[in-house]
């Protein structure tokens, strides 16, 4: 008798979503509340509760101690709480405040998809969660999964005194359209989506699967507001840039070419074979689509052809972030944004800032990309009193390079799958060089992550470090190896891994080294970018390591992470 074949996580997987829709079975999740932890089958633990924006939790030490690439859990969870373009109100800060004091004990992360996550959250109080957040329109659904994403956007979008145009109407409007939508809860993998009408694209189309920037045309004596239009972008351990097709879309045209999108991806079972190559880019990358061939099949889906493209002006050199206090669009009124260290923000903070936006503001908040909040709307007279109270509370305004430009995952605190402690290191790192460098003026990405799946998007930073483990006197120690000259926009990079690694203790002395070499002997006003490309890795790897090394290999990846555990 032949042995019975193992299924494979993909299979188990998909397996799985054509047996239940999870956002059908809400009821099934207040039966586990009631029952407790316990109660919780092992299918929604690891797969069902994804569609709800919920993860188990981590034991704190990350991948280590556990067994087939993930570790150990402990009986809470994580909870993601949607923000679409990164869209708040005062009532709204208020509320989740609120949750992360009485059931997140007072832990709250901004992401870098406008997210808010809370972590220590028992199964017994996700009734209550999602009443409360639904009251004041917000919702954990389709915040993790695989499934539509947050949808991104510029932060300032309609305050911004150089956008092209205001494209939150669209985000707001795809979010509802995708939310859901049963027709979209079955997805190969994760999937994401950014709109933006900033010239600064703020929200990283380079990396999203779909990926709309406002772009200008002029026809006969009539300026035109459209969008250029990339697929395919995404991070992870193979990094991939969006492939731009050749279309401009119009406003009307973004639900369909969204929706259409959207069903090639949904459609494509050649990426239901494999978890670790369940992405639209890998559609690119192995099964042969171009971009013609992409877009004939989605102008074949919708129905009708889209004009090409025109030209556009990628962002040059620009950092894509909303700290400090800049005039807006509306004469006489400013934003003012605050530096959240490492995304970490307390009960307190939140209430002061919903405070502050209801005193010197209109009640509108932003969470950015880049793990910050501002205020919007802020009157000339109450700048000021507003810029004093986001220091008074711990988010100042006013910031060094390394706190304006670092940027982390979840690390090992609460992540499974990460290798190293990336939030307290983040705040340590900053403050050592701030003590190593002071006065240093330059824009400066630095971004951990603390596994080589990349959510704290080291590919596309100046200096990238991703977590590792070094053997130090018999006992396994955090580490980091050291990636640099990742850039988007106009001259968009993959960085470069160098070849060093170092112990996480050792990484300020390490970057205080490359960071000096660069002050040093600098051509002009070269920038970081500009100065990583015209060295070899040879000679940055001395730099970083200050000596002549030979390289080190960076560790394969163990591949993509399991079903039911991928973020």
């Amino acid at each position: 008798m032949p042995s019975q074949q193992k299924e494979t996580a993909a299979a188990r997987a998909e397996r799985l979503k054509q047996e239940k829709n999870p956002w059908e079975c809400l009821e099934e999740i207040r039966q586990f509340a009631k029952g407790g932890y316990e109660s919780v089958t092992p299918e929604w633990v690891g797969t069902y509760l994804r569609w709800w924006g919920i993860y188990p939790q981590g034991d704190g030490n990350g991948v280590l101690g556990g067994k087939g690439g993930v570790g150990q859990t402990v009986p809470y969870f994580m909870l993601r709480i949607r923000i679409p373009n990164g869209i708040l109100f005062s009532h709204q800060v208020r509320v989740i405040a609120d949750l992360s004091k009485q059931y997140a004990r007072g832990l709250a992360d901004i992401t870098t998809r406008h997210n808010i996550q809370l972590h220590w959250v028992p199964i017994e109080a996700l009734p209550d969660i999602f009443e409360r957040l639904w009251r004041c329109g917000l919702t954990t659904m389709s915040a993790c999964g695989d499934d539509p994403r947050n949808l991104t956007g510029c932060p300032l979008a309609g305050v911004d005194a150089d956008e092209i145009c205001d494209a939150s109407p669209l985000v707001l409007s795809a979010n509802k359209m995708v939310v859901g939508n049963p027709e979209f809860y079955n997805l190969p993998r994760k999937y994401k989506i950014c709109i933006t009408g900033c010239r600064s694209w703020c929200c990283y189309p380079e990396i999203n699967d779909v990926g709309l920037t406002a772009t200008k045309r002029v026809r006969g004596d009539r300026e035109e507001i459209g969008f250029s239009l990339r697929v395919g972008g995404a991070l992870s351990s193979e990094p991939f840039f969006a492939r731009r097709l050749n279309a401009f879309v119009h406003w009307n045209q973004v639900p369909d070419v969204i929706r259409g999108v959207t069903r090639i991806f949904r459609d494509s079972d050649v990426l239901r074979q494999h978890r670790e190559r369940a992405r639209m880019k890998y559609l690119f990358k192995h099964h042969g689509w171009t971009e013609e061939s992409f877009q004939q099949e989605l102008e074949r889906r919708m129905g009708f052809q889209l004009d090409p493209a025109e030209p556009e002006e990628a962002p040059e050199d620009v950092f894509r972030d909303h700290l400090g206090i800049q005039p807006q669009k509306q004469p006489g009124y400013f934003y003012v944004g605050g530096s959240v260290l490492r995304g970490r923000i307390t009960p307190e903070q939140l209430f002061a800032a919903a405070e502050l936006a209801d005193s010197f503001a209109s009640g509108e908040l932003r969470t950015t990309l880049t793990q910050n909040l501002v205020i919007i709307n802020v009157p000339e007279r109450n700048v000021d009193a507003v810029a004093k109270e986001f220091n008074a509370i711990g988010l100042p305004v006013e910031v060094s390079s390394f706190r304006r430009g670092i940027v982390t995952c979840t690390g090992t605190e609460f992540c499974r799958l990460a290798i190293t402690e990336t939030k307290n290191f983040a705040r340590w790192l900053t403050e050592e060089l701030e003590d190593r460098l002071p006065g240093f003026e330059q824009h400066l990405k630095l971004n951990i992550t603390g596994c080589p799946n990349s959510c704290g998007q080291h590919w596309i930073s100046d200096i990238g470090i991703e977590g590792k483990k070094l053997r130090v006197d018999g006992k396994f120690v955090d580490a980091y190896y050291f990636c640099v000259g990742g850039a988007v926009g106009a001259f968009q990079s993959i960085a470069r891994p160098l070849g060093y690694r170092c112990t996480a203790t050792e990484v300020p002395a390490a970057i205080e080294r490359l960071l000096r070499a660069y002050l040093n002997s600098r051509q002009g006003d070269e920038n970081l970018r500009k100065f990583f490309a015209r060295h070899s890795d040879v000679e940055l790897r001395s730099l970083v390591a200050g000596a002549d090394i030979e390289p080190v290999q960076r560790d394969p990846s163990p591949g993509r992470v399991p079903a039911g555990v991928a973020g």
